[in-house]
């Protein structure tokens, strides 16, 4: 819970939420274990089980990590996407991964695609061929709602995901607030995973 020592215009609540959520994150133990967990948790989910294509982030950070998971996602029978930023624009593109020696360490840190293979017709995904999407996050509330790093990369990849498309968000317990401040252009998830909750969002409906 927050104290009542917690500003109240959004803006700087958005900020003090954000800055708590990554002390509790960085601060979490168990982090290899209980991001297990939580990602077994979407890989039993039924909509993984019915999705063809689904996108899985890379952890970065203190992050839930997949880095561990993504090698047992790709035994699965589907398409595993994973996106990477162009850094001059702040944009996320989707790649198809096979196998994770595709991957090398590249902006922020971030395991990303090798360059030689980014633009590459096979490897490139339209977010309207997700069927099911694992977003991040740095903060999520009981509404679905949710606070990334401030960038917007991933609003505007949401933005282009098909309706029908769930999105699922990973999290600790502790990134878990009742309510976060949103803008109009900030995207509800459907879940939220956590390691002992799974959290109904609103989801785009906004219901």
């Amino acid at each position: 819970m927050i104290d009542d020592t917690q500003p109240t215009d959004a803006q700087t609540m958005k900020s003090f939420i954000r800055e708590l959520a990554r002390k509790n994150r960085v601060a979490q133990k168990n982090k290899d274990a209980i991001s297990l967990e939580i990602c077994h948790k979407f890989t039993a989910l039924p909509a993984y089980a019915a999705a063809k294509t689904v996108m899985w982030y890379v952890d970065a950070g203190s992050e839930v990590r997949t880095r561990h998971t993504l090698p047992e996602a790709l035994t699965h029978g589907k398409r595993v996407i994973v996106p990477w930023c162009i850094v001059e624009t702040n944009e996320l593109e989707l790649f198809w991964l096979e196998d994770m020696s595709e991957l090398v360490e590249g902006a922020y840190k971030i395991l990303e695609p090798k360059a030689e293979l980014r633009d590459l017709p096979a490897k490139k995904v339209q977010p309207e061929e997700l069927d099911l999407v694992m977003v991040p996050g740095t903060a999520f509330d009981l509404r679905g709602g949710r606070m990334g790093q401030g960038k917007g990369y991933y609003d505007r990849l949401l933005s282009h995901a098909r309706p029908d498309a769930p999105l699922v968000a990973l999290s600790f317990d502790c990134q878990i607030f009742e309510e976060i401040p949103v803008a109009a252009h900030d995207v509800f998830m459907d879940q939220v995973l956590t390691e002992s909750r799974t959290i109904s969002g609103k989801g785009r409906t906004g219901k």
